[in-house]
């Protein structure tokens, strides 16, 4: 019988009084590339500034990616180098001894079919036989007329298209080596904001996936007292009023303003222990900003806050 008259006696001391909490505004920090947990620079409760490392992952992934876009960018910038400056001397010393042998051959056809324009006009050859050596010269003069037009392309250069297709390539290369070096400093887990470290999600050797939650954060001074009134106390609540705030474990008062009231849904947290209001009286969000910050920053979070009448 001794514990259900400690209860109700205990009930009974907090008839009346409003209860809440005090909060502070949190931050989630998150991995982008999933990786193992390497090192862990930071413990629970530390104090962090914006850009500290809180861990390294491993991402072997990342180097074999790097040696592939680095290896794209030489061979593209190769291309696009190719494409400018055209072909190299020994490519165009091959071309002109090919024209100076298709030249030989040229002249050598040229003189063959003057030699026997006559004699076929004669009829001292058969008909047949100029027209082989004719067909011989028509040969010798395309393949002479096509060297001069690759030398022609050599010594210009490529086309204006091919060139800037070699360029798209050297940028796309370039593109991907650059997005690469992204996801390597992806390896870096940096603090985003000042802030205290309150929990450590992941240990060494664990996978951080994309997206999950590595480290949560309280960020400071942004302390307030969150507590759940119904709608029939809500007069003596009103917005921008000055209230009284109890602190129960430290036995002593807290001043501060009435920033925010809001309707809560049934099922949403509230923040009063010991409810004593009518069911189906609405419930309200009453958010008290300390008048500073000062004297609630030791507080701890989600310690129990009375409000008093």
């Amino acid at each position: 019988m001794a514990a259900p008259l400690a209860a109700c006696h205990n009930k009974s001391e907090v008839s009346g009084v409003i209860q809440g909490k005090v909060e502070r505004d949190e931050l989630a920090v998150v991995g982008k590339i999933a990786g193992r947990i390497d090192k862990i620079l930071v413990h629970e409760g530390d104090f962090v500034k914006r850009g500290d490392t809180l861990a390294i992952l491993d991402i072997p992934e990342v180097e074999a990616k790097k040696a592939q876009a680095q290896g794209a960018v030489k061979s593209a910038e190769a291309q696009y180098d190719m494409s400018v400056h055209g072909a190299t001397a020994n490519q165009l010393k091959q071309l002109n001894a090919k024209k100076a042998a298709l030249s030989e051959q040229y002249q050598f056809a040229r003189k063959s079919l003057q030699r026997l324009e006559a004699m076929v006009k004669d009829s001292l050859i058969p008909q047949q036989q100029y027209d082989e050596v004719f067909a011989k010269y028509q040969g010798a003069q395309a393949q002479l007329i096509a060297v001069d037009a690759e030398i022609a392309d050599v010594k210009n250069g490529v086309r204006m298209e091919q060139q800037t297709m070699a360029l798209g390539q050297q940028d796309r290369a370039l593109g991907a080596l650059q997005e690469v070096k992204v996801a390597e400093k992806e390896r870096y887990i940096l603090a985003p904001q000042d802030m205290q470290i309150e929990t450590i999600t992941l240990k060494l050797g664990e996978l951080a996936l994309p997206g999950y939650t590595l480290f949560k954060g309280i960020l400071p001074n942004t302390a307030y007292f969150r507590f759940t009134v119904p709608e029939s106390a809500l007069k003596s609540y009103e917005k921008g009023k000055t209230v009284t705030v109890g602190i129960p474990y430290k036995e002593t008062n807290i001043k501060g303003i009435v920033q925010n009231v809001k309707q809560i849904g049934a099922y949403a947290n509230i923040a009063t222990a010991y409810p004593d209001y009518d069911m189906q009286d609405p419930l309200y969000e009453l958010v008290v900003k300390p008048a500073g910050q000062e004297e609630v920053k030791n507080l701890l979070t989600k310690s129990t806050v009375t409000l008093k009448p």
